[in-house]
């Protein structure tokens, strides 16, 4: 029940945990994700192999979200960047160079799921936080962590750039 903020809306709920690493270039704003070690609760897991690659993608794309997929609008105010046709998305060489993903092997969903499995899907799209936050460390990092970097996202390098450069002009 919306209105009266009472009931249950999901059956249950999956958790995870993300640490990254990663360099920036001062001069470029460029950056790499040197490596992410990702914990995530799938339930008790029907398939790994396949539970694992679900983390590794949704993890990926969130980092897509949240360093390239800029929003352009036209002057009518339609979406230009409506696809991954029209912006860029994550490539193969943009995932962290040394990736570590593991199940919560100890969990198992309290309801009465299909071998108290929880789905893996959308939720370690927001794993992909730890790079943000990294990349905002780094750029700290200039002012020797004085000051908490105004980065916008999408953090493109251009962005880590103009973060770089205006911690130190202050």
């Amino acid at each position: 029940d919306r209105e009266a903020g009472k009931g249950r809306p999901f059956y249950y709920f999956a958790y995870g945990a993300a640490v990254s690493e990663v360099s920036i270039d001062t001069l470029t704003g460029e950056y790499l994700i040197e490596r992410t070690d990702i914990l995530h609760d799938v339930g008790k897991s029907l398939n790994p192999a396949i539970d694992k690659g679900q983390v590794e993608g949704g993890f990926v794309q969130g980092v897509g979200w949240l360093t390239t997929e800029e929003l352009w609008w036209d002057d009518k105010g339609q979406l230009r960047t409506h696809a991954p046709s029209t912006y860029k998305i994550p490539l193969a060489s943009d995932r962290p160079r040394v990736f570590n993903v593991a199940l919560a092997e100890w969990s198992e969903n309290k309801e009465r799921t299909i071998r108290r499995s929880k789905a893996v899907g959308e939720p370690p799209l927001m794993l992909g936080i730890s790079v943000l936050e990294a990349i905002s460390m780094a750029v700290a990092s200039v002012a020797d962590y004085r000051e908490c970097p105004r980065l916008d996202t999408p953090a493109t390098p251009e962005r880590v750039l103009m973060a770089v450069e205006r911690l130190r002009a202050s």
